[in-house]
């Protein structure tokens, strides 16, 4: 369970902090939510407790963990049989697992595909969502501004 004031990753939107736990009724049943601001996205959630891990809800990573993922990016190989649909709900399936190094494998693997080609929309959208997400990340652990933690992120993938 977490905690008011803990930072967490909500897969699909990004981090985020606890800013309260809610009793709500819902369909006659009552229920403890959680309320978490993601502020990069502009954006209030709310989802039962319960449904945390279902939902992939994690806490933010440790500096060190980022700062492997952040050194780690562009290492290892990009399966090149994968095309089209495929390709975007395996990557969607990734980023919706809330680990990292999945989501991190999803911006090198589109980064890669992105200098062969020009991306499509679907693939275009998945990298901006996923270097979106990691880039909430980055700012919460690093304690950096959203400008600044994008500007770190596109450094590090443009190399």
């Amino acid at each position: 369970m977490f905690h008011i004031g803990e930072k967490i990753l909500y897969p699909m939107h990004g981090a985020g902090v606890v800013q309260a736990i809610e009793e709500k009724e819902v369909l006659g049943k009552s229920q403890p939510y959680y309320v978490i601001n993601i502020n990069h996205r502009n954006m209030r959630l709310m989802f039962p407790c319960a449904n945390a891990k279902i939902l992939g809800v994690r806490p933010v990573v440790e500096q060190n963990v980022l700062d492997d993922v952040l050194n780690t990016l562009h290492d290892g190989e990009t399966d090149p049989t994968i095309r089209g649909t495929q390709r975007n709900r395996y990557n969607l399936n990734k980023i919706k697992s809330g680990n990292i190094y999945d989501g991190a494998e999803v911006i090198r693997d589109l980064v890669r595909l992105n200098n062969k080609k020009k991306l499509g929309f679907a693939d275009k959208n998945m990298l901006d969502n996923a270097c979106e997400i990691l880039a909430s990340e980055v700012e919460i652990v690093k304690g950096l501004c959203r400008k600044r933690a994008s500007e770190l992120l596109n450094k590090v993938v443009n190399i």
